[in-house]
């Protein structure tokens, strides 16, 4: 499968599935219909995972056709991306434990005959080759992948979300590091997600049978506890005539760029990235980063040293809010070092939803109406 790289092709495939599959979404929306079909989905995670359409904008494009009970499974999946944020930034610590925890972590022969598909499981390696080719594997799949990659290859779960996130052309810090968390069952303490055979049977059109996992583990354990941090910033303000935009925040098409008098695009090489990125992802950002340039001919696009460089000029910045992760990351230690000063500027609808991510989905979810009724997407 091929994803448009640009804002224009995130808009046609969100108005093709919107006008063609999504009342059907909910019903067939776990099939994994295999590589090749992947129409019961709609695939906007690349974009939206870039920000270069907002999990918002596809709310009101879904939302202006549809009455809301008609399509509320397919709104409630979209906002998970946004709920998995707000918990991220209200505890930040499990990123950076996360990051640490790799660093222990060796890759024995193992691991090297899973990110090779070299198991004695079918599917999971048919899935490994799927996500090498097209840098995509469907949620359900996912939730499978996670589930014997932990407990039936008895592999670390961070190993596993590091290999998503090298492949993944909608890698996102927060959704992906949660999601394996989850399914560990360290996310929901005792909740984990088992594969079960007769499910990626069912699933799959009973294109694989008899699989033999391990169906009956117990969830992972961890002992460390996470506090809820405050969340501080600004709405949206031009502070300063210098604006920090990252690869995984696009969402400039309300921003007032003409005030800036510069707008820099960092994009971090993968020298200095925590998670080592594989070409055709580190690819695939720089292509929309090129087609954001074409869009707003004042941005100028930079990696990590000519940052470094006009840190040693210029200490004080406006900057769209990253969120936690690789680049959040990589500006929070440089502002310690050059002693900048950021503002950061953070959408007002993820400000607000975000408050609703300090317990389970569930209560977000309740939420949800609320969220679109106060920006108006209903």
């Amino acid at each position: 499968m091929k994803f448009e790289i640009s804002r224009e092709g995130a808009l046609k495939q969100l108005n093709s599935f919107t006008n063609s599959e999504i009342t059907n979404y909910s019903f067939k929306r776990n099939f994994d219909l295999g590589p090749d079909d992947k129409s019961n989905v709609s695939c906007l995670s690349p974009y939206i995972s870039h920000r270069l359409i907002t999990e918002y904008e596809v709310a009101k494009t879904v939302l202006s056709k549809f009455p809301y009970q008609k399509v509320e499974k397919y709104v409630q999946e979209i906002f998970w991306r946004v709920y998995w944020k707000g918990w991220l930034e209200l505890r930040p610590q499990v990123w950076s434990d996360f990051i640490e925890d790799l660093k222990g972590l060796n890759e024995d022969d193992n691991y090297k005959k899973a990110i090779n598909g070299e198991t004695q499981i079918e599917c999971f390696n048919d899935w490994v080759k799927e996500l090498k080719e097209n840098n995509y594997l469907h949620n359900h799949t996912r939730m499978w992948f996670a589930s014997i990659w932990i407990f039936t290859l008895n592999l670390p779960w961070q190993k596993g979300a590091e290999f998503f996130m090298k492949h993944l052309y909608d890698g996102d810090a927060a959704s992906n590091t949660l999601s394996w968390r989850w399914v560990a069952g360290l996310q929901t303490k005792g909740k984990h997600y088992v594969a079960q055979s007769w499910n990626i049977s069912k699933f799959t059109n009973n294109k694989y049978k008899n699989i033999k996992l391990n169906e009956n583990a117990l969830p992972l354990t961890d002992k460390r506890e996470y506090k809820l941090n405050q969340l501080d910033f600004v709405i949206d303000e031009n502070s300063n005539e210098n604006l920090l935009v990252f690869e995984n925040e696009l969402n400039l098409e309300n921003k007032k760029l003409k005030k800036y008098k510069n707008v820099y695009l960092i994009f971090l090489s993968n020298e200095i990235r925590k998670l080592k990125l594989e070409q055709k992802v580190l690819k695939y950002k720089s292509q929309i980063i090129t087609d954001q340039k074409k869009r707003f001919d004042k941005i100028q696009i930079i990696d990590e040293i000519k940052f470094n460089s006009l840190t040693e000029k210029i200490k004080s910045f406006d900057v769209i809010h990253p969120c936690i992760g690789e680049n959040h990351s990589f500006l929070n230690s440089l502002r310690k070092k050059q002693d900048l000063k950021l503002n950061f500027i953070l959408m007002e609808e993820d400000k607000y939803s975000w408050q609703f991510s300090n317990k389970g989905y569930f209560n977000f979810k309740n939420n949800i109406p609320k969220i679109l009724t106060s920006f108006n997407l209903d």
